[in-house]
């Protein structure tokens, strides 16, 4: 029987649990689908006000800016992402198994999770492909990360680095590692759909080329020599 997910993020980001509450889901959900059109330098609250045909002041009842809330979706994502990692290679066999589920997880585009009405993975996973880096990548970075913000990014790299290790217990960087092969997987996809310049993977299925990719960085990187 598969686990029942139950997604809890820390109560700095918001004022209010938006998961409680209809306006506070609907707040998760068109949110999401507007940054996903405008990107968030050009998203605003009063733009996701207009959209939800509500009040910006409701906005604001829940999250104290749109980085907080970028933060928010962004956190959401990588627990679920851990969720479905920890679900999907819980009974595998072999610890090169795993890695091969792991990667092809990491490598291929999201599709819609049923089971979180909600949440739009697939719209989801396209905003933290091109958004994700702008929760950390900030002047505050140090504060928020005292504020314990980074959790939800920092077990799925614990959740990584355990399979990694388990493959091969000897190999001395695999925190290094699982944070790598997260972001190069984004990268690489965003790359060879924007920038095709940065990445061998274009044409064909890119997700199956950085799969590949992916698996060949891995393995080497893991190789016992």
């Amino acid at each position: 029987m598969e686990s029942v997910l139950n997604i809890k993020l820390s109560e700095k980001l918001y004022h209010r649990n938006p998961v409680e509450t209809e306006l506070g889901r609907k707040i998760i959900s068109q949110s999401i689908e507007l940054i996903h059109e405008l990107g968030i330098e050009d998203f605003t609250f009063r733009k996701l006000a207009l959209y939800m045909n509500t009040t910006e002041a409701g906005i604001y009842r829940y999250f104290e800016n749109k980085y907080r809330l970028l933060t928010y979706l962004v956190d959401w994502y990588w627990s679920w992402l851990e969720f479905q990692i920890s679900v999907r290679t819980k009974n595998l066999p072999d610890p090169e198994t795993k890695i091969k589920k792991l990667i092809h997880l990491l490598g291929t585009p999201i599709t819609d999770d049923v089971n979180t009405s909600y949440v739009d993975e697939k719209l989801l996973y396209e905003v933290v492909v091109r958004e994700g880096v702008k929760t950390y990548l900030t002047k505050n970075v140090e504060e928020d990360n005292k504020a314990n913000l980074f959790k939800p990014y920092k077990d799925l790299c614990k959740r990584i680095e355990a399979i990694l290790l388990d493959y091969n217990s000897e190999y001395k960087y695999p925190r290094t590692l699982a944070s790598t092969i997260i972001e190069t997987g984004h990268f690489q996809s965003f790359f060879s759909l924007h920038l095709p310049g940065l990445t061998d993977l274009n044409g064909g299925k890119e997700n199956t080329k950085v799969i590949r990719f992916l698996e060949d960085l891995v393995f080497s990187a893991l190789s016992k020599k």
